[in-house]
């Protein structure tokens, strides 16, 4: 029986995801909870509570619940973020700061680490990493300015961290893929104002990009490993038109990205 370990499974597409392969038959799902109390639904799901990727003590915490669970799992997804708004005139934020690089680039470290150590994840295993477009630097354009600044710089950090832990697991036959969901319609974007973007920008439901995440996670390997991808294409990659100097159409869906 195929196991998904969820980790941010509460809100977004984190839920969407938990709640797409909950349905999903002979499929053994597990999520994780900041709370210390387990969500009701969906059914079906073993929840793994108060597990914070802004805590030192986050990887150990989960590899601990999972070994009393005496599990392996096989596609470990994580999307677990923050978003704190910055712009040059209000001035950086120092708290926001820390909760966007520790919650995205340094929580997922700690979390694939004690996972590999404790055998729960080896040769065969796939890991995601929930990035996003914005993380990418060559496709950062004067057409969409600055700000932002740990938003930004978080993913990027994100996407190196895939790139790394892709090398050192390369030999241990574990994929490491590094991924754009889409832009999407949650209380996330709508909570820093984006929601003024959902529809020129191409935003959908967490729902309908878990959907496009799992199916493109089926078919991720080995061959692909440490690669950036944006798994819906690049219609909702407001630059890529200006960097590329192609027309979206003329792009691949799913489109690698770049660095």
């Amino acid at each position: 029986m195929p196991s998904v370990l969820i980790v941010g499974a509460t809100r977004g597409l984190g839920a969407s995801l938990t709640s797409h392969y909950s349905q999903k038959p002979l499929t053994r799902v597990y999520g994780t909870s900041r709370s210390s109390t387990a969500p009701t639904e969906p059914t079906g799901v073993k929840w793994l509570t108060s597990i914070d990727l802004s805590t030192p003590n986050c990887g150990t915490d989960l590899a601990s619940a999972l070994s009393k669970e005496n599990t392996k799992i096989d596609t470990l997804i994580i999307t677990a973020g923050y978003f704190g708004t910055e712009s040059f005139d209000t001035g950086p934020d120092w708290d926001k700061e820390l909760k966007m690089y520790t919650t995205s680039s340094m929580g997922p470290v700690f979390i694939v680490h004690s996972l590999i150590k404790s055998g729960i994840l080896e040769k065969g295993s796939k890991i995601i990493l929930v990035s996003s477009e914005s993380g990418s630097i060559a496709l950062r354009h004067p057409s969409e300015g600055g700000g932002n600044y740990a938003h930004h710089a978080s993913k990027a950090a994100l996407n190196m961290v895939g790139k790394l832990l892709s090398l050192d697991l390369h030999d241990k036959g574990i994929a490491v893929g590094i991924i754009h969901p889409g832009f999407m319609r949650t209380e996330m974007t709508k909570g820093v104002g984006f929601d003024k973007f959902w529809d020129a920008g191409g935003a959908v439901t967490p729902d309908e990009a878990a959907k496009s995440l799992a199916e493109w996670t089926e078919g991720f390997g080995m061959e692909r490993s440490g690669t950036y991808w944006a798994v819906r294409g690049p219609g909702d990659i407001g630059t890529v038109e200006d960097v590329t100097g192609k027309k979206k159409g003329d792009l691949p869906t799913p489109m690698e990205l770049p660095w």
